[in-house]
């Protein structure tokens, strides 16, 4: 078995307030949970409108795997039009670990 981690610290757009900040940040979430069935949170910056940092977690049978599915969920967010990804870390924990 290995689980996957990935750090994500992203700079949001004219965002004013925690409102905005939500209606940024729900649908990356919801996105990245129905299509790559991981785990998704919102970890850190919360105090900050305009930055987040998100937290995502999979585990799957074989290490190529799950980079696979973290490279995906890193993708999908570098591509949002309305964010900016400043940061990307993951850390992979095998049978080893």
């Amino acid at each position: 078995m290995f689980v996957g981690t990935l750090e994500l610290d992203v700079l949001l757009g004219d965002v004013r307030s925690r409102k905005q900040k939500r209606s940024v940040v729900r649908p990356i979430i919801a996105e990245l949970r129905k299509r790559y069935e991981v785990a998704v949170a919102e970890t850190g910056h919360l105090d900050l409108y305009r930055r987040s940092l998100l937290g995502v977690a999979t585990v799957a049978v074989d290490g190529a795997h799950v980079r696979d599915i973290l490279d995906s969920c890193e993708r999908l967010v570098a591509e949002r039009p309305e964010i900016e990804l400043l940061s990307a870390h993951r850390r992979l924990f095998g049978p080893d670990d």
